[in-house]
């Protein structure tokens, strides 16, 4: 049995799928701006600071989650493993 046998041959389902294709591009290309004008903004506060952009995009990540003791408390458990380790 293929596909369009089975499931899509009412008109109206296959416009609801179409419309739910056009829904899912028209998201990507805002998703894809959305990351052009990330890239633009790293790029703007390295080429003004000097900041790498690593480093800003972390900030924003921690920032965007809210997540600064989390993300503390997990790098102090990883430098006290590494210590462990290497000592």
């Amino acid at each position: 049995m293929s596909l369009l046998t089975t499931s899509l041959t009412n008109p109206s389902d296959r416009k609801a799928v179409y419309d739910a294709i056009v829904e899912i591009s028209n998201s990507m290309t805002r998703m894809a701006s959305e990351r052009d004008l990330i890239k633009e903004t790293l790029a703007a506060v390295k080429d003004k600071y000097d900041l790498h952009p690593r480093y800003t995009r972390q900030l924003a990540k921690i920032y965007h989650k809210q997540n600064f003791l989390e993300v503390k408390a997990e790098q102090d458990e990883v430098e006290e493993l590494y210590e462990s380790i290497t000592s």
